[in-house]
């Protein structure tokens, strides 16, 4: 099934932050009722990859200011029907930035579910957020015209670029030492 590779990291998140199980199940229930949940044509929700990606000294992360949500967030992007969500985010974190990443682990570092509003005939739907966290292999960005500009940004001064609850969850996670399963 090409959803088990996604329902597995679902159960190892679930035990790894129990505080998040509502959005653990939310997920699981996508997961579970669509089996084209994958496709960027879900409109029930589809699950999208995103990359937390910490520039090489691990001190600061870098953020996208997104073109078209016109706020700052990571780098990620829809999953084209691939399941692989890990390898999702690392493409769309290349894509979006030219910069080669590496995963630091291979456990989900946030989940996040999010609404995108309607526009060019897609109707309002859910995004189904997989976040994996990065290092980057060197410092130097390329801007990608899906963005206005990048930034490496201090873990601590995330308030001065986004007041998105899901950037300051990923921001206390990093600072409170959060490590990946292997």
């Amino acid at each position: 099934m090409h959803r088990r590779k996604l329902l597995l990291l679902l159960d190892d998140y679930a035990a790894r932050a129990p505080v998040e199980l509502p959005t653990v199940q939310r997920f699981l229930a996508l997961a579970e009722a669509h089996d084209n949940c994958f496709a960027n044509d879900c409109w029930a929700g589809h699950v999208t990859g995103s990359a937390w990606v910490m520039h090489p000294y691990r001190d600061e992360v870098l953020l996208t200011h997104h073109r078209k949500l016109d706020i700052w967030v990571q780098l990620g992007g829809h999953s084209d029907g691939d399941p692989d969500t890990c390898a999702v985010a690392a493409r769309e974190a290349r894509e979006e930035s030219g910069l080669d990443v590496a995963p630091l682990g291979t456990s989900v570092f946030d989940l996040d579910i999010h609404e995108i509003p309607a526009r060019k005939g897609d109707p309002a739907h859910w995004h189904y957020d997989v976040r994996f966290a990065f290092r980057a292999l060197t410092e130097e960005f390329v801007v990608s015209p899906e963005s206005k500009d990048l930034a490496w940004v201090p873990v601590q001064r995330m308030d001065d670029y986004t007041h998105e609850e899901s950037m300051h969850r990923m921001a206390r996670k990093w600072l409170s030492g959060w490590t990946p399963s292997a």
